[in-house]
């Protein structure tokens, strides 16, 4: 089962807030962000606001990033106020929404990994159905400042679901004992990506061939940091391990390269198929 990406403790905060709402405002934020309403839901709850709240919860995967996007969009306006009033209520939502990875600045709430491709990566693991990707982003996220090297770890992994899943969407079948390097090399060699693919007359072309041929060297990167420092390999126990700033730089880099991938087997011409299991 997926892990709940903002937990019951949090969604409880909101609601109790909530009640100090009127009812018609409490279903304008929820329509407005596309929740729906389960009215033949009936709660075990006092009150006709709490009841409400949990009408729209209840519609809700906790677990699915779209559907948590359109709760942290209702988030958003339920802070904004509570910014201008309660200032102890206000510090109290925050303090929850912070433990379940996010921040509310500058009136939007944020992730606390502060990953610039991350968000976009979350988007295609809805996409595509790929829970087991959503799961990898989630431990990702929770890890860069904790554990580091299981951010490492999953870093390394993402990667490998992302191509396992663009390949099995294309009907192409990596076999189980591939290197990081040649299950990239694989995808690349899919999308047409390889640098003899790209035509010598092609504008830009040796600027396109020499990132292209990076992204082994960025992959390889990944692979090695993992097997020195990450989650799936044991350690000697006077090893100091990875800071913060390295698991940051691994995520970054898994990240923009699952990105650009998962964006070329979309936008490319062969007719691709949504896959309705899980890759790993």
């Amino acid at each position: 089962m997926s892990r709940e990406l903002i937990s019951k403790k949090t969604r409880n905060e909101f609601r109790e807030y909530l009640t100090g709402w009127v009812v018609r405002q409490i279903e304008m934020e929820f329509d407005a962000a596309g929740i729906a309403c389960r009215s033949d839901y009936s709660p075990n709850l006092s009150g006709v606001r709490r009841s409400l709240v949990e009408q729209y919860y209840a519609s809700l995967d906790f677990s699915n990033w779209n559907d948590v996007m359109k709760l942290l969009a209702v988030y958003e306006n339920v802070l904004e106020s509570a910014s201008q009033g309660n200032t102890a209520s206000f510090s109290d939502l925050c303090k929850w929404l912070r433990k379940d990875g996010f921040e509310f600045t500058n009136g939007r709430i944020v992730s606390l990994s502060r990953t610039a491709s991350l968000s976009q990566a979350k988007h295609i693991a809805v996409e595509f159905s790929a829970n087991y990707m959503s799961d990898q982003i989630a431990r990702m996220e929770q890890s860069v400042e904790t554990d580091p090297a299981l951010a490492v770890g999953s870093a390394k992994e993402l990667v490998e679901t992302c191509c396992k899943t663009i390949l099995k969407d294309r009907n192409q079948i990596a076999a189980e004992n591939l290197e990081l390097s040649q299950l990239v090399k694989a995808t690349l060699k899919e999308l047409r990506l390889l640098p003899d693919d790209i035509p010598d007359k092609a504008k830009g072309a040796e600027t396109i061939k020499r990132l292209l041929s990076n992204l082994a060297t960025v992959t390889q990167g990944l692979a090695e940091l993992r097997n020195l420092y990450g989650s799936g390999h044991g350690k000697d126990g006077r090893s100091r391990g990875l800071r913060p700033r390295h698991a940051k730089l691994a995520v970054g880099a898994a990240t923009a390269l699952t990105v650009f991938l998962f964006e070329t087997h979309r936008e490319s011409e062969k007719p691709t198929t949504v896959p309705t299991t899980d890759s790993k």
